[in-house]
């Protein structure tokens, strides 16, 4: 199965797709704005995961395979996380991705999935063998969360114990990150997505300015 999204309506996407963000960003800098502009946070991961797979190339039941797998893991490692503390370190959840299930949002299994098979269908193009293919991707995924890290802190996504971010963090979004990309790497469907490269450098162009902001505020 080809793109799922109609060639017509794609090159509209990627205009709505910056512009979301940045509409974030700058309802983000009015404090009368901003509690509306958390509250449609949900909505925005939603319909960034539906444009998003909107634009993949290969659908067969490997994709499909992938797609569930990332989310299952990513939803399931959290739940570990917050209940234990053992994985990423001693945090939870707040409300503002919404819904939660043992604690931690269903939309969490979103976010990974969304960075890991964005980061994974850039890292592609590297002339290199897929397990350090892998290993770029991951790294690209982590260094992101850095810039996430305090956006989430400030807008009640989730809160960390003493709001001390532990290396720990770091640590287990790398090695889970690699663990699903190497995977990702081995299943048989084309890594191929207009939309991924994008998405990949709004977001982290979003979560850097917002960063830059706190730093000067």
């Amino acid at each position: 199965m080809a793109e799922l999204l109609p060639t017509r309506y794609q090159t509209a996407v990627f205009y709505v797709v910056p512009l979301m963000h940045l509409t974030g960003f700058l309802g983000a800098q009015f404090p009368a704005a901003a509690p509306l502009f958390r509250a449609l946070t949900p909505f925005h991961l939603t319909l960034t995961l539906l444009f998003l797979l909107s634009f993949h190339a290969n659908w067969n039941k490997a994709a499909i395979f992938y797609f569930l797998l990332a989310m299952l893991t990513g939803f399931v490692v959290e739940v570990l996380g917050v209940h234990t503390g053992l994985i990423f370190g001693t945090y939870r959840y707040g409300n503002t991705l919404g819904w939660k299930i043992f604690e931690v949002p269903l939309l969490i299994g979103v976010n990974w999935f969304v960075l890991t098979y964005c980061a994974g269908i850039v890292a592609n193009q590297l002339p290199i063998p897929n397990i350090l293919k892998a290993a770029a991707a991951a790294a690209s995924v982590t260094i992101l969360d850095v810039f996430i890290e305090p956006v989430a802190i400030r807008n009640d996504f989730w809160n960390w114990q003493n709001n001390i971010i532990p290396l720990q963090n770091y640590a287990a979004w790398f090695l889970i990150s690699w663990l699903l990309l190497f995977i990702f790497y081995k299943l048989p469907f084309r890594k191929e997505n207009k939309l991924a490269a994008l998405l990949l450098v709004v977001q982290a162009v979003f979560f850097a300015a917002q960063c830059l902001t706190y730093w000067l505020d």
